[in-house]
């Protein structure tokens, strides 16, 4: 991929440690989501709804996307 102004910069090699670090970050975030809820479930006997809807919610868009991409895929 050429891009003109920054190309010397911004190469495949670029774009695609970032797409893999966004995708870590993602997976990290709803990990520790999901942990923190049981923690405090387990521990403290407290239902943290909003930290349970952020799990669910990083882990629907996770596997609604890799559905996405498995259905769309050409190649």
């Amino acid at each position: 991929m050429n891009i003109p102004i920054l190309g010397r910069l911004l190469d495949e090699r670029f774009l695609d440690r970032r797409r893999r670090s966004a995708g870590l970050a993602g997976v990290i975030g709803g990990v520790l989501a999901t942990s923190l809820f049981a923690y405090r479930y387990y521990v403290d006997d407290v239902l943290s709804w909003d930290l349970l809807a952020v799990a669910v919610t990083m882990a629907g868009v996770k596997m609604t996307t890799f559905v996405w991409y498995l259905l769309t895929d050409q190649a």
